[in-house]
């Protein structure tokens, strides 16, 4: 493993002014990862089955009036769900248009096209989840084996989201079921060096795994998965903090950058909330300073619901908080959480106020594990 092999051959001075221009700054890790869908009811119980994201955070009908960039400029109504699952990482915002059909890409993407192409989702026994998905007639590739010696496999859901169920020994909770939840992304990039911009330098994956350029025989089943491509595993080198950081665990981000053709950008055509994986978003905290810092670093806010309601919370039904987004360089969307009041037992009406607690600090694992009582049972 190297740290950032690509930076200014003063590894350390570039590390350390980086670090200090991200102070007051906390990423807490992967807090969930948008997926755009017909039917809420019938994603989320997909989802709940096969892959543990049982826990319901909030759901809420409202309208999407801030996102105007990415919704053709007119506010539009949505349901959504946020989901986790209580073995750790981030959860899924499980979203669905109720004023108009969602669209399905306008082509078929590939390997290398350009944004969220698979979902990490993690399992400590790639076979034995593998097993379980065979005998339930899944959509599953054969167990494969990436360049860091971990064993998975793809498995694509009835929308057609891939999804790399990979080993990892990252883990919050016990439960005695399959997989984790997200444990990080597969991206189609343009450049990598530039995406390091926003990956590694903002998001803070410092760490490559691996950094190589083949024909991949792991990949060679997925659509496009011929093509020669260099591959760039990110992880953080340093775990994460944060009220969450424990829940959410640490994460992994995997650069795709194919050779002989031209990408396509996937969400070419559509708006956010399409069909597919939206956006990947952040918990955060500290949201003043991380507009600056990536203004400073050429990737400013595009959507900033602080700015709009005048540094006051923006009410998400039965959580509240500020978030905004940010384009990687080609485009894919990035969100950024900084929550500020969260449902701990509902049916006893406590609600934790994090506006108030240390931001480095992990909230107590009991607090963490009371989010279980918002199972849905099926």
């Amino acid at each position: 493993m190297a740290l950032l092999p690509n930076c200014p051959t003063n590894q350390s001075a570039w590390m350390n002014d980086n670090k200090k221009s991200m102070e007051g700054i906390v990423v807490s890790g992967i807090q969930q990862l948008g997926i755009g869908v017909k039917n809420v009811a019938e994603s989320w119980k997909w989802y709940r089955k096969y892959l543990g994201m049982d826990i319901k955070v909030f759901e809420e009908s409202a309208t999407a009036s801030l996102m105007l960039p990415y919704t053709g400029g007119l506010p539009r109504n949505r349901h959504a769900v946020l989901a986790l699952n209580m073995n750790g990482g981030g959860g899924f915002e499980i979203w669905q248009y109720t004023d108009r059909i969602p669209q399905p890409p306008v082509f078929d993407p590939i390997l290398g096209d350009l944004g969220i192409f698979a979902a990490k989702i993690k399992t400590r026994d790639a076979h034995y989840t593998h097993s379980w998905f065979l005998e339930e007639k899944l959509d599953v590739s054969d167990i494969q084996v990436d360049p860091d010696g971990r064993n998975f496999f793809f498995v694509t859901d009835p929308y057609n989201n891939i999804f790399q169920v990979i080993e990892s020994k990252n883990w919050f909770g016990n439960r005695k079921q399959h997989t984790g939840s997200v444990y990080g992304v597969i991206i189609g990039v343009t450049n990598i060096e530039n995406s390091r911009k926003v990956y590694s330098d903002i998001l803070g994956y410092d760490q490559v795994v691996f950094d190589k350029k083949a024909k991949f025989a792991d990949l060679a089943h997925l659509n496009g998965g011929d093509s020669i491509f260099r591959r760039v595993l990110l992880k953080n080198s340093v775990p994460r903090t944060g009220a969450f950081g424990r829940l959410l665990g640490n994460s992994e981000i995997e650069l795709v950058e194919v050779e002989g053709r031209v990408p396509r950008k996937i969400f070419e055509g559509r708006f956010w909330g399409d069909l597919g994986f939206i956006h990947l978003c952040y918990d955060i905290n500290g949201m003043e300073e991380l507009n600056s810092a990536c203004a400073e670093r050429g990737f400013p806010f595009t959507v900033d619901s602080f700015a709009q309601h005048e540094g006051n919370s923006f009410d998400m039904g039965e959580a509240a908080g500020h978030f905004s987004y940010i384009e990687d360089p080609d485009g894919t969307l990035i969100e950024f959480v900084e929550t500020h009041k969260l449902p701990i037992i509902k049916k006893l009406g406590l609600f934790i106020n994090l506006r108030k607690r240390n931001p480095n600090k992990h909230l107590p694992n009991w607090m963490l594990k009371s989010l279980s009582l918002s199972r849905v049972k099926d």
